[in-house]
């Protein structure tokens, strides 16, 4: 199994402004980028791959939403407008929703009020965590386990104190490169890698 967490900190939990933010500051587009190359492949979709968004820019709390590809159902295609729906429904489903709650959005989705540190305290127990980083072990000299866990943002970099945090958790910086990508062009080099390993 493959996990991908993108911490979307711009991203709002508000589903019209979300919507509303395509193109402009927030950048919202990464959302459906990440999860498309994420999930699918040419005329289908990858069955071992569970991926988080983690939405920050809110009044109350993040929105996480969590995509499992084995258990989803036909979602009406995955185009950046129908994906971005997608989204925009599960964070309204998420209104009048208490702190660390979940709710079911549709088969293989699910929305939660826990913020990226507590998904990631939580996955740390069980998952091999990575955190991309242009100063990190080249991904072709990294071994993985069977449940490796990439840990990604949006366009504003991981703040200095949540990497501390996220070693104190185990997690391993990891490079694609000396650039620095997009957070969906990271999830297909790193589909890659693990696509062709040995």
């Amino acid at each position: 199994m493959r996990t991908f967490v993108l911490r979307a900190r711009a991203a709002p939990t508000d589903s019209r402004a979300l919507l509303a933010s395509v193109g402009r500051d927030a950048h919202t587009e990464i959302l459906a980028h990440t999860l498309m190359n994420a999930i699918f492949v040419a005329q289908s979709h990858r069955d071992d791959v569970v991926v988080y968004l983690v939405l920050e820019s809110t009044r109350d709390f993040s929105r996480t939403i969590r995509f499992e590809a084995a258990a989803m159902q036909d979602i009406g295609g995955f185009d950046e407008r129908t994906l971005l729906a997608g989204i925009a429904r599960a964070l309204d489903v998420s209104v009048g929703m208490g702190k660390d709650e979940i709710r079911p959005v549709a088969a293989g989705v699910t929305v939660q009020t826990s913020s990226f540190e507590r998904v990631v305290q939580h996955l740390a127990s069980d998952h091999q965590l990575f955190v991309m980083d242009r100063k990190g072990a080249p991904i072709g000299e990294q071994s993985f386990a069977d449940a490796p866990c990439f840990l990604l943002t949006d366009h504003i970099p991981m703040p200095k104190k949540s990497l501390q945090g996220l070693e104190r958790l185990g997690a391993r910086k990891l490079a694609l490169g000396p650039r620095m990508l997009f957070a969906s062009q990271c999830v297909v080099l790193i589909h890659h890698a693990l696509d062709t390993a040995g």
